[in-house]
């Protein structure tokens, strides 16, 4: 059976929906989308591009098929320890490039929301914890069980425990069951549960509401909650204070609060 789709076609599509907002869509269905190499290099391009496109206010992640992504795709990996040295330098090169990928998404400059319709698991599940906004179907599942079969979910656990608290992380970590829907929002890791056929349209909801608002804006808020959040509190509230001057200093800030005193629609930049 094939791992994938025909040969030249993209890993990871590309559709700007309505104006403002890009769905990129996992492409591998046929080997439940797991992040090989190459998705993760396309994946990582198209978000870099995004980031810097100042016609996009918000990015949604979706998946062809019935799983999101089952992870790294471990036939890949499997296939080099056959190299010279055990497929050591392919494995590294691999975990730094899906490592970057996630950065790389909390770097963007445009909101990024998952949009999971089936399972997640392991670095699939790191993919959900590292978007800004996630909406799950109430058929979803989550799961982080490498240590099933003896590879402990140590990058996955980077994301995911900074989303869930820490026990729950632990849990899923070193048990490797599969969590619901319903629990991963308890736990913190999804926003919504929808029913399945509503998930992308749940994601178009919010990327909408995120599109109405100032780019500028939305830009320097999700550049300031990931910086803040590792910094101890005195640190962060000194960062957050100048970050509020610096946000009171554009443009669209002096309108967005002019067009509130003067109870008007505001205006905002373009970029």
């Amino acid at each position: 059976m094939q791992d994938g789709p025909p040969a030249g076609t993209p890993l990871v599509l590309f559709n700007e929906i309505e104006p403002g907002i890009a769905i990129l869509t996992l492409n591998r269905p046929q080997a439940r989308n797991a992040l090989s190499r190459a998705l993760i290099d396309e994946l990582t391009t198209r978000v870099e591009s995004l980031s810097r496109d100042d016609a996009i206010a918000a990015i949604i992640v979706a998946a062809e098929g019935k799983v999101f992504s089952s992870g790294h795709d471990l036939k890949e990996l499997t296939a080099h320890r056959s190299d010279p040295d055990g497929g050591q330098g392919f494995f590294r090169e691999t975990m730094q490039a899906c490592s970057a990928l996630m950065r790389g998404i909390v770097a963007c400059r445009k909101p990024v929301i998952a949009a999971v319709a089936g399972r997640a698991t392991a670095a699939g599940c790191q993919l959900v914890a590292t978007c800004d906004l996630a909406v799950a179907a109430d058929t979803a599942d989550f799961a982080t069980p490498g240590v099933n079969i003896g590879l402990f979910c140590s990058t996955p656990m980077v994301a995911l425990s900074r989303n869930v608290p820490r026990k729950r992380a632990m849990e899923m970590l070193l048990l490797g069951e599969a969590i619901s829907a319903p629990d991963a929002m308890t736990y913190g890791l999804v926003n919504r549960v929808v029913p399945a056929q509503d998930v992308l349209g749940e994601a178009l909801n919010m990327a909408r509401a995120i599109a109405a608002k100032s780019k500028a804006t939305v830009a320097i808020g999700k550049e300031a909650f990931y910086a803040q959040a590792e910094l101890p509190l005195n640190e962060a509230y000194d960062f957050a204070s100048e970050m509020m001057v610096k946000n009171m200093m554009q443009g669209d800030a002096e309108e967005g609060i002019c067009a509130f005193l003067e109870k008007r629609p505001a205006q905002w930049q373009k970029s």
